[in-house]
């Protein structure tokens, strides 16, 4: 028999959502609950060595979700031991890749949800070889179409939205420019991005009929950007204020004061898109080049 080498490793892509009620966020904080620490868990559960001892396992995410945000499409990447890889699927007829997903549903809470894992080459990158991250916030501003039972995903908001001066507004705001006026510092990083869509929809039929919902996408997103987005959009277009005080808050030189945080729990990272795999390297390489105006 042929002896595996400790050292190899296999990079295993995990695409999963999260009910981001009950959690302090993506990031691990000391004695905090958070996403990133219920997933390491779980994974130091499963990824074991010859011994049966544990094996500490990080994760890379496409994107760090802020306390009370949700996902439905965010990815994150692991690097798994060869020797603790081939073991996945014990006994039972699955592939490696469904084993690993079988044993995480096994050892998850009910808030946490693995829904694929899948082997991938070692360019990939779940943060940096990201095209672009869509995220969807929803709001129900009509007291009727109250759900108790979407509470915990959709923002209740007492005064009737204008779907045409909310998408009049984000039409000022759509393209590549800086957003240092809607994000919160963080020292040395950069605030440019290329925001390719921000739109609004009253939707007409399905599970969210009747509520208003954003789109919006961008090639990456800088700390609280995309809720400061949706609270100056939604003071316009409650009629609280118009399209002049807008372009003064985004000519604003640093983060501005005048624009209100969306609450989280209105936002879901909805999905992340990748290039195909010859193009990994490459897109990896250019996202992490310092991007400037």
């Amino acid at each position: 028999m042929t002896r595996l080498d400790s050292s190899e490793v296999v990079r295993v892509r995990l695409d999963l959502s999260y009910d981001g009620t009950d959690f302090l966020g993506w990031a691990v904080q000391p004695g905090l609950r958070t996403v990133q620490g219920d997933l390491e868990s779980a994974l130091a559960r499963i990824v074991r060595d010859d011994d049966g001892g544990s094996v500490p396992v990080r994760t890379t995410v496409a994107g760090r979700t802020d306390a009370g945000v949700h996902a439905r499409g965010q990815v994150a990447h692991v690097e798994v031991p060869l020797t603790s890889w081939v073991r996945m699927a014990g006994h039972s007829r699955r592939t490696l890749e469904q084993g690993m997903r079988h044993r995480l549903d096994g050892v998850t809470a009910d808030d946490i949800t693995v829904r694929r894992a899948t082997v991938v080459p070692a360019s990939f990158d779940a943060r940096f070889s990201a095209m672009e991250r869509r995220y969807a916030y929803r709001v129900c501003d009509d007291v009727s179409l109250r759900d108790p039972l979407t509470r915990r995903h959709v923002l209740w908001h007492d005064r009737a939205l204008d779907i045409d001066a909310l998408n009049d507004a984000a039409a000022t705001i759509v393209g590549l420019r800086d957003f240092a006026p809607f994000c919160r510092p963080r020292h040395g990083a950069t605030t440019v991005r290329d925001l390719t869509e921000l739109s609004w929809e009253r939707i007409p039929t399905g599970p969210d009929a009747g509520l208003v919902v954003a789109t919006v996408r961008a090639d990456a997103f800088c700390h609280s950007m995309v809720r400061s987005l949706v609270g100056a959009l939604l003071d316009v277009g409650e009629g609280h204020r118009d399209l002049a005080w807008l372009a003064r808050v985004a000519a604003s030189d640093g983060r501005s004061g005048a624009v209100a945080v969306a609450p989280a729990h209105g936002l879901t990272l909805e999905e992340v898109t990748y290039p195909p795999d010859e193009q990994l390297a490459a897109r990896a390489e250019a996202t992490r080049t310092r991007r400037e105006l």
